[in-house]
């Protein structure tokens, strides 16, 4: 069962809209939530954490015609990491903590294929001239959104009190970053996707948050989070290879 939660097939898809922000924490905040083999990509003591919203279209193995590609909305919440492979390289990537989907195909399909943790919600996402609406409601209200987005803001701008120097810097951490991480218990291993993105030229907007229960809730209402940047990307495609497993040195 371990090797088909291994994002075992290269997939492809298109991006209507990616919004996402980052919000910085500090370190202790996050460095719980890391499996083995992973490290916190941190600045200055702030450890950060994306909030995803993407519109997907044509999602599917690669090998698949587009056609048979499926169309959702999907919301995560992901830690910025680092991985230092066996052979002594050093990758960036992602930690999911948690998926959310407004489609019960890609729920099933996607805890089969991957560690993501995909949980099923409802999705508005309402598009009108220079502006972006998402809305996103889960049960128990565990990780709901409620988000403007402005798409003509003014180039390189922060949003008050980030703790980025400038836009160069805060596009480090403007995602996706090269990898996106899963730590597989039963072998002591980190499995690495590697994705792949074309034409991704992120574009800051101002936003505004009026819901986001997910850093409401614990570990995270113990702990200031700081809007550290918030870009938009629209209409690129992705793609992601298939996962590759690192097995980590045995617990000493």
């Amino acid at each position: 069962m371990s090797f088909w939660k291994r994002h075992p097939f290269p997939v492809k898809a298109w991006f209507s809209h990616s919004l996402v922000l980052t919000y910085a924490l500090p370190e202790e905040a996050l460095l719980p939530l890391l499996p083995p083999g992973l490290t916190l990509d941190s600045l200055d003591g702030w450890g950060f954490l994306a909030v995803a919203m993407v519109q997907t279209r044509q999602l599917r193995p690669a090998f698949l015609p587009r056609f048979l590609g499926r169309n959702f909305f999907l919301s995560g919440y992901r830690i910025f990491t680092r991985f230092r492979t066996p052979d002594g390289r050093t990758l960036r990537g992602l930690r999911i903590l948690r998926s959310d989907t407004d489609q019960p195909i890609m729920e099933r399909a996607g805890n089969l294929l991957t560690h993501y943790n995909y949980r099923l919600a409802r999705a508005e996402i309402t598009e009108t001239p220079g502006r972006l609406e998402v809305r996103i409601t889960t049960p128990g209200a565990e990780a709901d959104i409620d988000v403007g987005a402005g798409l003509d803001a003014p180039p390189d701008q922060l949003p008050p009190g980030s703790p980025f120097r400038d836009w160069h810097q805060a596009r480090l951490y403007a995602g996706p970053l090269p990898f996106t991480f899963d730590y597989e218990a039963a072998t002591h291993s980190i499995i690495a996707i590697e994705g792949v993105r074309e034409q991704w030229k992120p574009a800051p907007v101002e936003v505004e948050v009026r819901r986001l229960s997910f850093l409401q809730r614990p570990p995270f209402d113990r702990f200031p989070a700081v809007l550290a940047n918030a870009f938009h990307v629209r209409d690129i495609p992705y793609r992601w290879k298939r996962g590759v497993l690192h097995r980590l040195p045995a617990p000493a």
